[in-house]
C-alpha cells in the first residue's frame, strides 16, 4: 500500500508479468485435475470389468457413461491448458511491443482465449479477475456470453455417446457387451493392390537385366585382356 492509504499502480510490464505468473499456477491445477480423473478412470475401469464377470450389465453400461464423461472432461481440460498457453505466449509478445510502443495492444486472440477459459469451473474465478484486468488495460474488450454456443443437436449428442459407451463396452469386456467399433471403410482398391504388385515385378526384372548386361560385360572385359 503506498502514500494515503492508496495501493501504487502496476506498470505494464508488471501487469503482464503477474498474469503469466497466475496462468502457470492455473495450469498446474489443470494438471491436477487431469491426473485426478484418470485415477478415477481407472476405478471405474476396475469396477466395470469386475460388474461385467458377475454378469451385471445395466451397471456396465452406468460406469462406460462415467467413463465417456471422464474422457471429455479430460479432453476440454487440456483444450483449457492450450489456452492458457496460447495467453503466456501473447503475454510475452506483448512485452516484446511494450518497449517499442511503450503500450500493451489489443488481441483478438487473448480475447477468445479468455472467452473459453472462464467456462471451466477449476479456474474461472482467476480468470474473470484477469480479464477484468486485461478489459482495464485495453489488451481485450468486454466479453459478451454467447447465447447460441453449446446448442447443439440432444439427438446427435445422445448418439455419439451411446457410440462410445458401446465402444468401451466392447473394449473392457473382451467384446461380451457393447458393439465392436466399425471398421474402416476406406480400403485400398484391389486394382491399386494388382498395380503395385506388377510394378514391383517389373522393377525386379529390370535389376535382374542389368544384372545380366553387367556379367555379359565383364566376360566381354575378362577376353580382351587375355
Amino acid at each position: 500500500m503506498g502514500l494515503f492509504g492508496k495501493t501504487p499502480q502496476r506498470s505494464p510490464k508488471e501487469s503482464v508479468q503477474e498474469w503469466c505468473s497466475k496462468m502457470r499456477k492455473e495450469g498446474y491445477v489443470i494438471d491436477r485435475q487431469i491426473r485426478a480423473i484418470k485415477r478415477e478412470e481407472e476405478k471405474t475401469k476396475r469396477s466395470l470389468k469386475d460388474s461385467a464377470k458377475k454378469g451385471e450389465k445395466e451397471a456396465c453400461v452406468i460406469l462406460a457413461k462415467e467413463l465417456v464423461h471422464s474422457k471429455k472432461a479430460i479432453c476440454k481440460l487440456y483444450a483449457a491448458k492450450a489456452h492458457l498457453n496460447s495467453v503466456q505466449l501473447n503475454m510475452k509478445q506483448q512485452l516484446a511491443k511494450l518497449r517499442m510502443a511503450g503500450a500493451l495492444e489489443k488481441s483478438v486472440d487473448v480475447m477468445k482465449a479468455m472467452h473459453s477459459l472462464i467456462k471451466i469451473p477449476e479456474i474461472n474465478s482467476t480468470m474473470m479477475e484477469m480479464s477484468k484486468e486485461m478489459m482495464k488495460a485495453g489488451i481485450i474488450e468486454e466479453m459478451l456470453e454467447d447465447t447460441f454456443e453449446g446448442l447443439e443437436d440432444a439427438d446427435e449428442l445422445e448418439d455419439e455417446s451411446q457410440n462410445e459407451v458401446d465402444k468401451i463396452l466392447y473394449e473392457l469386456t473382451a467384446g461380451e457387451l457393447g458393439k465392436m467399433p466399425s471398421a474402416v471403410k476406406d480400403s485400398l482398391p484391389s486394382t491399386d493392390v494388382a498395380g503395385a504388385t506388377a510394378a514391383t515385378a517389373s522393377i525386379a526384372l529390370e535389376e535382374e537385366e542389368d544384372d545380366e548386361e553387367e556379367d555379359e560385360m565383364r566376360a566381354r572385359l575378362e577376353a580382351l585382356r587375355s
